[in-house]
């Protein structure tokens, strides 16, 4: 799984000229998921996400926590983060894992962020959104889970 976490000072998603989710000072977390994934990356990514330090302290110091600021996460699922375009022009999704099986894996990171205390809303999976996001800082981090290498 990998993750585009945007520190926001406000975000939301619009479906059909509808607002189906938002949130004030925290994240908005675009997922995606490659073919394989497993709920383990899900939840150790999760988890990652709510502890994240890149809140200023007093000092001014990127030290505070998604869970020590009372933030609120937007998290939006985003198939496009496994394009390869190395090659031509049109990208190759085919890391990607279909939608069948990457559904479930983002309600569960979805949950599991829940579950450590950050208030989440989320997009449609599968819908044409427009994502409204304010930056801050601008922050921007890229976080992925890999995958323990078999023997």
């Amino acid at each position: 799984m990998r993750l585009v976490i945007q520190r926001v000072s406000y975000a939301s998603v619009t479906v059909a000229g509808q607002v189906v989710g938002q949130c004030g000072r925290g994240f908005c977390i675009l997922v995606g998921v490659r073919a394989g994934d497993t709920q383990a990356e899900a939840e150790w990514l999760a988890n990652k996400a709510a502890n994240l330090r890149i809140f200023e302290d007093d000092e001014g110091k990127m030290n505070r926590s998604l869970l020590e600021v009372g933030g609120e996460a937007l998290v939006v699922s985003q198939f496009t983060l496994y394009a390869d375009a190395r090659k031509g022009r049109r990208p190759a999704f085919i890391e990607a894992e279909v939608p069948e099986k990457a559904e479930p894996l983002v309600s569960h990171f979805v949950e599991r962020l829940r579950a450590e205390g950050v208030p989440t809303q989320t997009g449609v999976f599968r819908a044409m959104m427009q994502v409204e996001i304010h930056n801050d800082g601008p922050v921007t981090i890229l976080l992925e889970k890999e995958r323990e290498m078999e023997r």
